[in-house]
């Protein structure tokens, strides 16, 4: 069997091993940074110390307890966000797709909010319970989306999906507000926290609640790697290559729905991660998403664990929301891609 490869396919490979591993770096660096940064500071040495198992019970208490499963989470929201918004832009062959333009994470917002604020009053094991409610929210607002992207002997319109996205994405905003209006003091402070995309899930219980569904979906989503390649490529050579493009489209959807559900039932309302973490990868190492999916989570996790790391510093003892932080960054390069698209 002739095993040779193309030299332009092995220089792909090469750089797009050589950047997952300088993306692994900036993650590690940043893991030791965001350890070491807070209120309270830690020294580097005492960290180490105390993740070998010879730190005081003082700087266990603050490591394991409160700074890691928060460094955790930011990542796993990070890659869960960055790979719902490469799939999505993916299926409707457009870059400004991504979960919180149109209206995915507002549907999973709804649903969490209405259960925090009407039917818990203790978190408890409701932690486990929220991705499945979210993913049940956005699902809801894709199906509609869907729906009415649809048209007979057409399929879905990528620049319908957008339009109709964002609309929903208005309506369901507007509802959240109106509801908030109802609720008491206490549950409004944490709601409009949550909206802001704030982490609030700050323990290990949060951490087992999305992690499965990362463990799931991305692989799952790597396995669909050439399915998305082959969707970039149009509707007409898809169907000719004997693709049932109306199923796949669906099924990489619910994957979607599902990984940008999970991570905003813990998050609240962070949005641009899908929307900037594909398009840098996309930059670095091209459009095949075998490469585009893993090096896209990597830098999802940098991305939010910047945003995290510099919301927790910059105006201690305050919190700037980790959503805002993103918001900062993504907004001016939403505008950026809006004027490059009309060049």
């Amino acid at each position: 069997m002739n095993h040779y490869k193309p030299e332009g396919l092995i220089k792909k490979q090469r750089r797009a091993g050589i950047i997952a591993c300088i993306f692994i770096i900036l993650l590690i660096i940043l893991f030791l940074i965001s350890l070491n940064t807070g209120v309270i500071r830690i020294d580097p040495v005492t960290v180490m110390k105390t993740i070998i198992g010879s730190g005081t019970p003082r700087d266990e208490l603050l490591l394991f307890e409160f700074r890691l499963p928060r460094i955790t989470i930011a990542m796993l929201i990070g890659m869960g966000l960055a790979v719902s918004g490469a799939v999505l832009q993916g299926i409707v062959k457009n870059p400004l797709a991504d979960p919180g333009i149109i209206g995915i994470n507002a549907g999973a917002g709804l649903a969490v909010m209405l259960f925090v604020s009407y039917f818990s009053t203790e978190l408890g094991n409701s932690v486990f319970i929220m991705p499945v409610l979210a993913f049940a929210g956005a699902g809801a607002a894709a199906v509609i989306i869907y729906v009415f992207s649809y048209k007979k002997d057409e399929g879905v319109s990528p620049i319908r999906l957008i339009l109709v996205g964002v609309a929903v994405a208005a309506g369901i905003s507007a509802l959240m507000i109106v509801l908030t209006l109802k609720l008491d003091p206490r549950t409004y402070d944490f709601v409009a926290t949550w909206l802001a995309g704030s982490i609030w899930g700050s323990n290990w219980n949060f951490v087992l609640a999305l992690l499965p569904w990362l463990l799931i979906l991305i692989p799952f989503v790597y396995i669909k790697s050439r399915v998305l390649d082959v969707l970039n490529l149009g509707d007409h050579t898809a169907v000719s290559l004997g693709m049932n493009l109306e199923k796949e489209r669906r099924i990489l959807l619910a994957a979607a729905v599902g990984l940008a559900a999970a991570s905003v039932s813990v998050s609240g309302g962070i949005g641009f991660v899908g929307l900037i973490a594909p398009h840098m990868t996309r930059r670095l190492v091209g459009n095949k998403h075998k490469y585009v999916i893993p090096i896209c989570a990597l830098v999802g996790a940098v991305l939010v664990l910047t945003a995290d790391t510099i919301g927790r510093v910059i105006l201690q003892p305050a919190e700037i929301p980790t959503g805002v932080v993103v918001a900062i960054i993504g907004a001016p390069y939403f505008l950026y891609l809006l004027a490059k698209l009309n060049d």
